[in-house]
């Protein structure tokens, strides 16, 4: 499958009290390819409930499930990973995971480190914020410049930080294959809403994609 696209976060506090199902699945239908599961919480048994039904989700909308930082819990589904740079090394994610696992690494603004997590082993590069982000305020900028550079690395690459449907153009114009996002997505009134909305940048992903 190709890593291009509507690149949905989930937020444990946006998609609480019975929301995150419904609202990943309104997403789904409105185009969403990748969704990443990022729960920082220590619930290992309610993480693992949530993320397998995610996953059954996902495979019903032919989309692909990446958690976020846990190794164990993607090894658990036989998913992907997306990896900080203060979580496990891309070599042991590789390792436990298997040659056929999606692993994403952050690369913030960084060409030394996308550079870096190629050599690893990573599938697609995440840079970012482009913007000021409501779910990491203290994240590093990133200029969009970073994503033209990036392309002679010949991997999908993924904005993140901060986008609205505004912003997109930007970013697909730039280089981003992938554009991933949280709160523009998810925090809305209801999961009609998130359909939408999801419609909305998948299409406006697939016309201005360069």
């Amino acid at each position: 499958m190709k890593l291009a696209g509507l690149y949905g976060i989930t937020d444990n506090k946006l998609l609480a009290d019975g929301r995150l199902l419904p609202y990943v699945e309104a997403a789904l239908q409105g185009g969403m390819k990748l969704l990443q599961y990022r729960d920082k919480t220590t619930d290992t048994k309610r993480r693992y409930q949530e993320a397998e039904a995610l996953k059954k989700l996902c495979n019903q909308y032919h989309a692909l499930l990446i958690i976020n930082d846990d190794i164990v819990l993607a090894k658990e589904l036989s998913v992907g990973v997306h990896l900080g740079q203060t979580d496990s090394s891309i070599e042991a994610a590789r390792k436990l995971l298997g040659s056929n696992a999606i692993i994403g690494a952050t690369c913030h603004g960084s060409l030394e480190l996308a550079h870096q997590a190629k050599a690893a082993g990573a599938n697609y590069l995440a840079f970012g914020r482009f913007f000021s982000s409501l779910t990491k305020p203290d994240a590093i900028a990133a200029d969009k410049s970073v994503l033209s550079q990036a392309k002679t690395l010949h991997l999908p690459l993924c904005a993140i930080g901060g986008i609205t449907l505004d912003k997109v153009t930007s970013l697909t114009k730039a280089g981003a294959d992938l554009v991933a996002v949280v709160n523009d997505l998810f925090a809305k009134e209801n999961a009609a809403q998130v359909k939408q909305q999801a419609s909305k940048f998948s299409e406006l992903i697939a016309i201005t994609s360069c």
